[in-house]
């Protein structure tokens, strides 16, 4: 009678090969991601254009890195692929990851936008920016402190509080200001959300924390643990941080380049200079579990 391990090794290995993931050949990377096809495609193509290596992927809206887990030794998956730094740092806790050493990443990722032991890094950035209504809202500057002042009562929307990005957000005003203050802000803050969102006749602001800069997060990889194709998926991360992958991160998804020297896109540049935060993103990760519990603690989503 077959044992366990190999019941699940077999049921494993069916798995992969329906979903068109291959274990390790010469010409071929497997990533698992998380970003919608339409804007991930392009990047993919042009990669195989560029070096000859095929891209196999598995994509998900939730889940990817428990299923590395429980896929162990024998996952096939060479990196994953993702948005928010909340989703890289959750990898990482689950054991799914090695460390990327490249120096050409280190030349090109500035320090604050990577794991200090080199476990993510980033290949794109996402700032925090606030939409308001050309009409009623006569500022074209903001504090995300501001956000909980009183005035704003009624008028603020929002998704869920336990939303990545929200976390993320949230983290950072823990980092800035400690939990004390943080759950005063997110008190106002909630106080002032609306029951409905209004999104005619709307405006981009950047808004910057008092003090400091744009909220920032990311696009960003990791290698996975196990990857059967290492030197492939390392020829894939250092390519994502070359000038064609990243002008099309500017172009194809609307995020600002890593890479500094690239044009950023026109529509973009159109929300007037990022001046992004300086606080490291590994300050933000080890912040979002208080965030979290604040969020449950004040009550935001109810």
């Amino acid at each position: 009678m077959a044992s366990l391990q190999s019941m699940i090794a077999l049921v494993l290995a069916v798995a992969f090969g329906s979903t068109g993931v291959t274990s390790a050949q010469a010409n071929q990377i497997n990533i698992y991601t998380y970003r919608e096809a339409k804007l991930i495609q392009p990047l993919f193509d042009a990669f195989t254009k560029d070096t000859g290596i095929n891209v196999n992927v598995i994509s998900a809206s939730s889940g990817l890195e428990q299923r590395i887990k429980t896929e162990g030794a024998n996952s096939p998956a060479d990196v994953l692929l993702t948005v928010d730094i909340s989703r890289l740092e959750e990898a990482v806790s689950l054991g799914v990851t090695q460390p990327i050493k490249s120096a050409t990443l280190d030349k090109y990722v500035p320090a604050q936008y990577r794991d200090p032991e080199g476990h993510w890094y980033a290949v794109a950035l996402r700032a925090r920016a606030v939409y308001a209504s050309k009409e009623r809202v006569q500022q074209n500057a903001l504090t995300y402190e501001e956000l909980a002042d009183p005035k704003w009562k009624g008028k603020i929307c929002i998704r869920s509080g336990q939303h990545y990005y929200n976390v993320a957000l949230f983290a950072a005003m823990v980092a800035k200001h400690g939990e004390a203050k943080a759950e005063a802000w997110l008190k106002g803050l909630k106080a002032n959300l609306a029951q409905k969102p209004w999104a005619e006749g709307t405006k981009v602001i950047l808004p910057a924390f008092q003090g400091g800069g744009t909220h920032v997060n990311i696009s960003g990889v990791v290698l996975a643990k196990h990857s059967p194709n290492h030197a492939n998926a390392l020829k894939f991360v250092e390519w994502m941080v070359g000038e064609k992958a990243q002008q099309m991160h500017a172009d194809l998804n609307y995020e600002y380049p890593l890479r500094a020297g690239v044009p950023i896109n026109p529509t973009i540049a159109g929300y007037g200079p990022l001046k992004a935060d300086a606080m490291p993103l590994s300050q933000i990760a080890e912040n979002r579990k208080k965030a979290s519990a604040l969020v449950d603690k004040v009550g935001f989503n109810n």
